[in-house]
């Protein structure tokens, strides 16, 4: 896939429209800025967005993919079943946000926690209150590496590179031993 193809060829398909790159990003809601990196070939629209486009240039996906003109009329299976991969694409990663968010949240809510434990001195009055104190900090830093794991892919990539029915496994527990680790590495470092 020749990204420079791609995007000389939208560059074109915009210019036969009458269009300029302002307001073909106001049409899709993107930045003017997305538009010049599609067109440059230095980055791609999503893949729901290459389905908008192949609709409202009256091309084919494959066309566009492809940096030129094949067929006049997409196919309306292809069409659908494009939507679909885009729905679910569109559905994995709202589920990655909101894991993220989640585990972010808790996170922060930890570390804020462990910074009010942390400013009463806890150590000289209840020293297992100490504990407590690395506990929550431990758990910030754990959400912290899970949530950096989370955003890289790396968790995807253990994913795919498991057998399905261990990818599950792993990741349920793979995230509780980051956090494990990081809570009892936190309570060691408090305590001494």
């Amino acid at each position: 896939m020749d990204q420079k193809k791609i995007g000389a060829f939208l560059r074109t398909l915009r210019k036969e429209k009458g269009l300029t790159q302002e307001t073909l990003a106001e049409q899709f809601h993107v930045s003017n800025r997305s538009i010049s990196r599609w067109e440059t070939g230095t980055s791609m629209p999503d893949l729901s967005l290459l389905v908008e486009l192949a609709e409202f240039y009256h091309v084919e996906i494959r066309e566009i993919l492809d940096g030129e003109r094949k067929r006049e009329k997409m196919n309306p299976e292809e069409k659908e079943t494009l939507l679909k991969v885009a729905d679910y694409s569109e559905n994995e990663r709202n589920v990655l946000m909101k894991r993220t968010r989640i585990i972010s949240v808790t996170g922060l809510a930890a570390l804020l926690l462990g910074l009010v434990m942390g400013s009463f001195r806890l150590e000289e009055i209840n020293p297992p209150l100490m504990c407590m104190e690395g506990i929550c900090f431990g758990l910030a830093v754990g959400a912290l590496v899970t949530s950096i794991f989370f955003t890289t892919g790396v968790l995807a990539t253990i994913r795919t590179h498991s057998k399905a029915r261990k990818a599950a496994h792993i990741l349920r527990v793979v995230c509780p031993v980051i956090v494990a680790i990081c809570i009892a590495a936190c309570i060691i470092v408090t305590v001494l």
